[in-house]
């Protein structure tokens, strides 16, 4: 066997598969379960929407795999060849690290998500790809991660950059992947799912849910943000709360 087929190209397409798998899996459990709070909670929401629910579904797990690849290559690299800043001894770095390195993912996440979401409401990136998301009207628990490939390229670049340049706990890391999971799900729901006291406070004026994105999808170019509402204030695309 050639040496470019040998045992370590493999070990990078098995570990890529896998992770395309465990995205695909945790989206349809994930989506599923806050479909099925919906149906408890708002019965009728998303009735007629089962023509859109499956297209949201399709272009999710395509999305899965986009996102999975290079999560997989990451993955194999940080465990085969020390690639990534990504650590398991609580002590490699100081304590107060880890909640500080979850906040700088975040906002990078999120700094990253503004720029790029605000760049494809352009006309030729909207029409190209970014329309595929707004086919979700309304959004559902299921179109988080309904995508175009052009945009899911966008967004499945950003975590695995980041861990080559900012050291994260694996723990810490997985759970910024729980709350990008979850937010991304809770803010298409088309309802609000968070307590009123939460959405209406001061936190709230800086964290986006369902109530501040679903106004994104009514009307398209304010809102961009995917956790905070930082650079949607301070560039005057926020254009506050809807009552889903």
């Amino acid at each position: 066997m050639p040496a470019s087929l040998g045992p370590g190209p493999w070990a990078v397409i098995a570990s890529a598969a896998v992770m395309t798998a465990i995205v695909g899996v945790r989206y349809l459990m994930t989506s599923g379960l806050f479909a099925l709070i919906t149906r408890r909670v708002r019965p009728g929401l998303y009735q007629g929407l089962s023509g859109q629910i499956g297209r949201e579904i399709g272009w999710s797990l395509l999305s899965a795999a986009i996102y999975g690849i290079p999560a997989g290559i990451v993955a194999w690299g940080w465990q085969e060849r020390g690639w990534t800043r990504i650590y398991n001894d609580p002590q490699a770095y100081p304590l107060w690290w880890m909640p500080l390195s979850l906040l700088a993912y975040l906002f990078l996440h999120d700094t990253w998500f503004y720029w790029t979401h605000r760049w494809m409401h352009r006309p030729v990136p909207f029409r190209i790809a970014h329309a595929v998301h707004h086919a979700s009207r309304p959004p559902t628990a299921w179109a988080a991660m309904s995508f175009h490939p052009a945009e899911a390229l966008t967004g499945a670049i950003v975590i695995p950059a980041l861990v080559f340049f900012v050291p994260i706990h694996v723990g810490v890391l997985g759970l910024v992947l729980l709350i990008m999971t979850v937010m991304g799900i809770t803010n298409h729901m088309g309802w609000e799912i968070f307590p009123r006291w939460l959405v209406h406070s001061r936190a709230g004026h800086w964290l986006i849910t369902a109530s501040h994105h679903n106004r994104h999808h009514e009307f398209y170019r304010c809102n961009y943000g995917l956790y905070f509402r930082f650079w949607d204030h301070l560039c005057g695309t926020d254009k506050g709360l809807s009552v889903p």
